[in-house]
């Protein structure tokens, strides 16, 4: 089952860029602020000045950069520079996992897929023991009991995995999806989407409810640990450490039909978009989750399989 900090590296643009309080009672919003511990330390070094990983594509008329995110990170740090800057100046378009709509259109399409249509509550929908540790950690962090009965349990299980994060100083507005989209607008460049935001919600939407409980009741079990690993993940990033990197991804994704429809599919998608590109001119600039371009199933993987080699540019 995935680490929830995964969510940062691998996961959703759209499930982060949603308030980790959105769907409860307002005066839960900022409710125990210090009830989740802020974590003692990192197991490294946490640089401030970070040099994610960076790749190219390239022919005789097209070039595509790869470009690893974090879609929420701590204030401060700073990697937008050197080869990063410079391959996104050189580019005349900007491709992100998904452009996010308005917050208007975003609450309609929470409306639609997140909340739960069947009547039952969640916490109904759980087993006696799960329902029990389920509280017990909604008490952890003083929140209502009823605080997320009325959402879809996957839903449940990304509102819970943010809160940790956020306590500890992430921000969901300092993702580098973020940072690169408002470069991208001052600039004038181009900014496509791979997918819609529909799209990216119905990928958990679609999961059978069991394998949402499953991932849920993952989630509460481990959330004391949220904060260190997504310490120890931001680390690998920053210091560009793709096979660290890909391990955590694999530690997280244990779920088979969470691993295909998160990772596996989404990256076969991707490498059919980039090899259509591939034969159009121009310099294109594509950043996604970093989880996707680590491990045996990275979008470079799949890329070489189509024949079409992804470089590394060591900066």
């Amino acid at each position: 089952m995935p680490r929830h900090w995964l969510f940062a590296a691998l996961l959703l643009p759209l499930s982060l860029s949603l308030n980790a309080c959105a769907a409860m009672p307002a005066e839960s919003a900022s409710a125990g602020s210090d009830a989740v511990p802020v974590a003692d330390s990192a197991p490294a070094v946490m640089p401030d000045d970070a040099d994610p990983a960076l790749w190219v594509i390239k022919d005789e008329d097209t070039t595509i950069y790869l470009f690893g995110t974090v879609h929420i990170l701590k204030p401060g740090m700073t990697w937008f520079d050197e080869a990063v800057k410079d391959s996104f100046d050189a580019s005349e378009e900007l491709v992100v996992e998904m452009i996010k709509p308005d917050p208007a259109v975003m609450v309609k399409i929470v409306n639609d897929l997140a909340i739960d249509k069947t009547g039952i509550s969640l916490r109904d929908k759980l087993t006696v023991d799960d329902r029990a540790k389920y509280e017990a950690v909604l008490t952890e962090l003083n929140l209502p009991l009823a605080a997320f009965d009325a959402l879809e349990p996957w839903f449940a299980s990304v509102n819970l995995s943010l809160i940790p994060l956020m306590r500890n100083g992430y921000a969901s507005d300092q993702g580098a999806d973020d940072a690169l989209m408002a470069q991208a607008a001052a600039r004038g460049i181009k900014i496509t989407g791979l997918e819609t935001p529909e799209q990216q919600l119905g990928f958990f939407d679609n999961l059978p409810e069991p394998v949402q409980i499953r991932f849920l009741n993952f989630t509460i079990d481990t959330i004391g640990d949220s904060a260190e690993g997504m310490e120890q993940m931001v680390i690998e990033w920053a210091n560009a450490n793709v096979d660290e990197l890909g391990e955590l991804m694999n530690a997280g994704l244990e779920d088979k039909i969470l691993y295909d429809t998160l990772l596996v599919n989404r990256n076969r998608s991707w490498a059919e978009w980039v090899e259509q590109r591939m034969k159009q001119p121009g310099t294109i600039f594509l950043a996604v989750g970093a989880g996707h371009l680590a491990g045996d199933s990275s979008l470079q993987a799949v890329l070489a399989q189509k024949g079409i080699v992804a470089e590394r540019i060591e900066y």
